[in-house]
């Protein structure tokens, strides 16, 4: 079982910059691959990030690429995200997950599910 609980999401606007945080309970956290989705109101569940369980792979959806870095910190058992240049269109609930291995775009692949953090860009 992990648990992950997401923070640092908020009311920004246009431009501005966001660090998510993913701090996970399991002493394995090390061996999980990470990942971060989001969800807009309407819009079904989209892939942003994810980063491989040694950190020296990272994937990033085309919509964020150059604006969004995933980093994680084993020893704290944590995930980041940070986002710049954000836009209103990044607006969403944004998800941690975690995965043994699998499609790392695809929801299906990840076992557990942080309860998300709001993401709110004004224009």
């Amino acid at each position: 079982q992990v648990q992950l609980v997401e923070s640092g999401g908020g009311l920004v606007q246009a431009g501005d910059s966001l660090r998510l945080s993913c701090a996970a309970s399991a002493r394995t956290f090390s061996t999980y691959d990470m990942g971060w989705f989001r969800q807009a109101p309407g819009r079904e569940r989209e892939f942003v990030a994810a980063i491989s369980w040694t950190g020296r792979r990272t994937y990033y959806a085309d919509s964020v690429k150059g604006r969004f870095t995933i980093s994680r910190d084993n020893a704290k058992n944590t995930v980041y995200l940070q986002m710049n240049s954000l836009k209103p269109e990044d607006t969403a609930v944004y998800y941690c997950a975690s995965t043994s291995g699998g499609d790392y775009w695809k929801p299906g692949a990840y076992n557990y599910w942080g309860q998300g953090t709001q993401v709110t860009v004004s224009s």
